[in-house]
């Protein structure tokens, strides 16, 4: 069934009515509202875009800049949350399939660009955009009313720049659903670690001049890529206490870079539909299991400092995927005997997830290395093996 759209009614004091008049989104002429000036209502009123009913991750954006330049062309209006969460909003006209398609493929590009930079990439372009001296992305965020630390801000930005992790949104006011299908057609086909949302703004004109804004969500993809770096009994995965005194952590990054693809060069999995990831700058790989929106996946992970690696079952809260591991926690041991190893239950971070370790000692040397490898690639295969097809059913159950 085709969505209505109606006029909001103006009733006054007296009881007359008004139906308002939504302007068009042209390029402009009378009654319209130029893609100029969506961008700047958005830069202006950031808190109009329903960013956090796409992804309530974003939360509590900042506007930093309009027209920022990069080498697939200039982002309409870039917003970043405390956290360091890029945000890119694309404000479009549309007209015809292909022009909606070349604007998804632009908006695509965006983030692609921004995965390449850093966060000092990031603050240069910006300051030649804002003209404010010093790092104008803390500046903005400290004038909103945000208390950021320097460090941890720059090393959270560079990280979900590295990793692509951004919001993207697309906003119009002529919206339709094929439009909408768009972004069920990213969830299927991409694997790439962004949240989308297609935003449509009907802007409604009062008697008074001003105007009434109605923002709604029609459509979003989530593809979830809080992994937790998870461990027994609430421990973080830590790195050599000399690496965390280090100021240039990308010596480290590149180190765990090549243990993983020392790990995966020989990884052999019986389940040939299991995605298997690219080697990461991190503690952990994640293998993601089939659930909606990436929402269950197996995190393989080691803790140099304690010399032990091991497999966590985890989730994201709040999504499918966090019932159907709960479904199996509920029935486990129907499923110990196929798993075999030391699969436990345990609360981690707060959440109760199933786990496996084994202590191998020093994973700086290649003997203790090649044990670890074996080991893991062996129960990364049962693991999967067994949980793979079980969270299936259960999601299409749950379907």
């Amino acid at each position: 069934m085709s969505r209505q759209h109606t006029p909001p009614i103006l009733v006054a004091e007296d009881g007359t009515t008004t139906a308002l008049q939504q302007l068009t989104l042209t390029l402009g002429g009378e009654g319209s509202f130029s893609e100029a000036q969506i961008q700047a209502f958005v830069h202006q009123h950031p808190e109009c875009v329903p960013v956090t009913e796409v992804d309530p991750v974003f939360t509590s954006p900042v506007s930093i800049c309009r027209e920022l330049n990069t080498m697939a062309g200039p982002i309409d209006n870039l917003l970043i949350t405390p956290s360091g969460l890029p945000i890119i909003v694309e404000c479009k006209l549309w007209r015809n399939p292909e022009g909606r398609r070349e604007v998804v493929g632009q908006i695509l590009d965006y983030a692609k660009e921004l995965s390449r930079w850093s966060s000092s990439d990031l603050q240069r372009e910006v300051a030649k955009r804002t003209d404010l001296p010093g790092n104008p992305l803390l500046t903005l965020l400290r004038e909103a009313g945000h208390e950021v630390d320097e460090i941890a801000f720059n090393d959270a930005l560079t990280s979900n720049l590295r990793r692509g992790r951004f919001l993207l949104l697309i906003v119009g006011d002529g919206i339709r659903e094929g439009v909408e299908a768009i972004a069920t057609y990213l969830q299927e086909h991409l694997g790439l670690h962004f949240s989308l949302g297609l935003v449509e703004m009907p802007i409604f004109h009062l008697p008074d001049g001003s105007h009434l804004v109605t923002p709604r969500v029609l459509a979003r993809t989530t593809m979830i890529t809080r992994h937790v770096i998870a461990i027994p009994d609430g421990h973080a995965i830590l790195e050599d206490e000399n690496d965390a005194a280090d100021a240039d952590r990308q010596s480290l990054s590149t180190e765990q870079q090549v243990f993983w693809t020392e790990f995966l060069s020989e990884l052999s999995l019986d389940d040939p539909e299991q995605p298997i990831p690219k080697p990461a700058k991190l503690g952990y790989l994640s293998f993601m299991l089939p659930a909606p929106q990436g929402s269950c996946w197996i995190n393989v992970w080691r803790d140099i400092t304690k010399g032990r690696v091991g497999l966590t079952l985890s989730y994201s809260s709040g999504y499918i995927g966090e019932d159907a591991v709960k479904s199996l926690m509920a029935d486990l041991q129907a499923i110990e005997d196929q798993l075999g190893g030391d699969v436990q239950v345990s609360n981690i971070g707060g959440k109760e997830k199933i786990y496996e370790e084994k202590i191998v000692g020093d994973l700086h040397s290649a003997a203790v290395r090649a044990e670890a490898f074996e080991w893991l690639r062996q129960r990364l295969d049962a693991w999967v093996n067994v949980l793979r097809p079980r969270i299936r059913s259960i999601v299409q159950d749950m379907e």
